[in-house]
């Protein structure tokens, strides 16, 4: 890999998926492969309430993210633009809500480590 290199969120999770969250949030989880990977994703500052907000044109203070170390996963909230079942609701289940975050890249050296962890 050269400088500049730049790796994908579905290289480095094992799962990426949505689901519900209630009427008016929706949960976005990220399974990492492996722990060492997570820790370095988690520790490199490239995964912000802003850049989660920025794909999925949403304000940031309308993210969450909570990272969970025993699981090497990543939990992210975000504030549903229509309330679940609602007129303008297109996803009751939230369940293809994923789709924006499957876009989300990082610094090749960040996911692999540069070679060593």
């Amino acid at each position: 890999m050269t400088p500049g290199d730049v790796i994908g969120i579905r290289d480095v999770a094992s799962v990426v998926r949505s689901k519900n969250a209630g009427p008016f949030r929706l949960t976005l989880d990220v399974l990492f492969a492996d722990a060492s990977t997570y820790r370095r994703v988690r520790d490199s500052g490239s995964v912000t309430p802003a850049v989660i907000a920025g794909l999925y044109s949403l304000d940031e203070r309308s993210v969450a993210l909570v990272w969970f170390d025993p699981a090497a996963a990543l939990k992210i909230n975000l504030e549903r633009r229509h309330s679940s079942a609602s007129f303008r609701d297109t996803d009751v289940y939230g369940a293809q809500q994923h789709a924006p975050l499957l876009s989300l890249t990082f610094p090749a050296e960040v996911a692999t480590g540069g070679g060593s962890d």
